[in-house]
């Protein structure tokens, strides 16, 4: 993958924990005129009917993961993997490589646009993954625990037990953010959280400034 010298943006990952708001925050760096790549949205392309990873996950699983409309049936497909993890290595051993595919697409395509600004590329488990390596920069929205375990509950009606599970199965918070270029607390309101937004954007186009102007000498 191409680094900042070869090409007329900054990349920035953007990651997080559960409930932490980082969809949030994504939305706010549009808002300042960031490019917004999501990982879950690549997620759902590969696998629209027609697509290569769709014809190969009904091959692997079967027509049971389907809808009325041959459209994939994600919860039913989702059940099955997270119940047997050997399945789920073999759903993403289907849908990964189409997904960084897609990713080095759109990269190029702004490449190409000669696009000249952030872009950000919005995934829940970039850090897990590895794939942080490949951002220019790193930004990790974080809370505290208490702050992001009511979050949860409320959001998906869980109880005390069940968000503790569902955070426990992740990469500590505190432990991402230290790997971060850039840490966005979002434990505030919201005019807190856009105030650093604003402040880690602007850092960041006076870097990617910066940069062009030592290539371009």
């Amino acid at each position: 993958m191409p680094r900042v010298g070869m090409r007329p943006f900054l990349l920035v990952g953007l990651t997080g924990g559960i409930a932490t708001g980082k969809s949030t925050v994504s939305s706010m760096f549009r808002e300042l005129g960031c490019v917004i790549i999501d990982a879950d949205v690549l997620a759902r392309e590969v696998v629209e009917p027609g697509e290569p990873a769709y014809q190969d996950i009904v091959a692997e699983f079967g027509a049971d993961v389907l809808q009325g409309d041959g459209a994939l049936y994600r919860q039913r497909l989702g059940a099955i993997v997270f119940a047997e993890p050997a399945r789920r290595k073999r759903l993403e051993a289907i849908t990964h490589p189409r997904i960084r595919e897609r990713f080095a697409r759109r990269l190029e395509e702004l490449t190409e646009r000669a696009f000249v600004g952030i872009v950000i590329f919005d995934a829940a488990v970039m850090i897990e993954s590895g794939n942080y390596r490949n951002m220019d920069r790193l930004v990790v929205v974080a809370t505290d625990e208490g702050t992001q375990r009511e979050r949860l509950r409320g959001r998906d009606g869980i109880g005390e037990a069940e968000a503790a599970r569902k955070m426990a199965s992740q990469m500590p918070v505190a432990e991402k953010a230290k790997l971060a270029d850039h840490v966005i607390d979002n434990a505030g309101d919201r005019a807190a959280t856009e105030a650093q937004v604003r402040r880690v954007h602007a850092a960041l186009l006076a870097e990617l400034a910066a940069r062009r102007g030592a290539s371009a000498r």
